[in-house]
C-alpha cells in the first residue's frame, strides 16, 4: 500500500512527457490518444491539457465525457490510470490560463484561436501498477 498517495503519484505524473487520454466512440468502444503531457494540475484530481477544437477527441467528449487519463513510468514499469470526466472548455479565461509561449505553432491566430480548447479532466477514481501489483484508490 502507498504511503502517500498524492506524492507518489504526483511525482510519477511530473516526470512524464507524454501522457494518454482515453475517450468512448460513438460505437462505444475506447480509444486512446498520446498526448503532450497536461499544463496544469490541481493535486490529483484536475488536468488541464490543450488540443485543437475539430479534433475527434473532442466531438467524442461532447458526446460522452466519460475518460481516463495514462501516465506510464517505463523506466521502472509502473504507471497510473485516472477515470472520471472530460470537459471541453473554450471560455477566454480557460484558454489563456493554459496558453504558453510557442503554442502559435498549432494554433496560428493565437490564444483566440477558435481550433484552441482546453480539455479539463476530473478524476474521480484511479489505479497504480507498480512492483507487479496494482492498487486502486479514491480521489476526494
Amino acid at each position: 500500500m502507498m504511503k502517500d498517495i498524492k506524492q507518489t503519484i504526483g511525482n510519477l505524473i511530473d516526470k512524464q512527457n507524454v501522457s494518454f487520454i482515453g475517450s468512448v466512440d460513438e460505437e462505444g468502444f475506447p480509444n486512446l490518444k498520446a498526448m503532450l503531457p497536461p499544463r496544469k494540475r490541481d493535486e490529483l484530481k484536475t488536468f488541464y491539457f490543450t488540443t485543437n477544437t475539430s479534433s475527434k477527441r473532442v466531438a467524442q467528449y461532447r458526446e460522452n465525457p466519460k475518460a481516463c487519463i495514462y501516465f506510464c513510468d517505463k523506466r521502472f514499469f509502473r504507471g497510473v490510470m485516472l477515470k472520471g470526466v472530460m470537459e471541453v472548455l473554450e471560455d477566454a479565461a480557460s484558454k489563456e490560463m493554459i496558453w504558453q509561449e510557442g503554442d502559435t505553432m498549432y494554433y496560428p491566430q493565437g490564444v483566440a484561436d477558435p481550433d484552441y480548447c482546453v480539455l479539463k479532466f476530473t478524476a474521480g477514481a484511479g489505479r497504480y501498477y507498480a512492483n507487479f501489483s496494482s492498487e486502486d484508490f479514491i480521489i476526494e
